[in-house]
């Protein structure tokens, strides 16, 4: 069936695409912030750990957000590791580093989703898709407060 939601085809197939983007980064994210979760260890485990806890369950919902915007611009989502690992700008992890690392590691990781936020706002502001840059616009503030509390655990 024909979407006809008053946002052209090219411009909501270039939306999607900026969101995978998002999607991939935020899921590759949710992953590191998990890890990190099982794995944190030293003075502040009690800490990290649950605010790790916290990090991850907020991505969990927000890739089904991001995945169901895709979906509703009339775009498939993608849905694999490899799929991720192509559209993502956050790098995989080797090994498990330590805490004041992870922080670090989780830090320019939000700082990164912002980033690619950014850009898909843009292109949903000038195709006039309220409603993915309206879920961007909110990522994104979601995304800049979390990095300045990981960054005032080390302050």
């Amino acid at each position: 069936m024909k979407i006809d939601i008053g946002i052209d085809k090219t411009d909501r197939e270039a939306i999607a695409q900026g969101l995978k983007s998002l999607l991939a980064d935020s899921y590759t994210l949710y992953l590191q912030t998990h890890n990190f979760h099982w794995n944190v260890t030293g003075k502040q485990f009690r800490e990290l750990h649950l605010m790790f806890e916290e990090h991850y369950t907020e991505l969990a919902i927000a890739v089904d957000d991001i995945a169901e915007r895709i979906r509703t611009l009339g775009v498939a989502a993608p849905g694999t590791y490899k799929a991720f690992a192509e559209l993502s700008s956050i790098n995989e992890v080797d090994g498990v580093p330590e805490a004041s690392e992870m922080v670090t590691l989780l830090t320019n990781g939000h700082e990164q989703v912002v980033k690619t936020c950014r850009k898909v706002l843009k292109l949903a502001q000038d195709a006039d898709d309220e409603s993915s840059a309206a879920l961007v616009s909110d990522r994104m503030r979601v995304h800049e407060k979390t990095a300045w509390m990981l960054r005032a655990t080390v302050s």
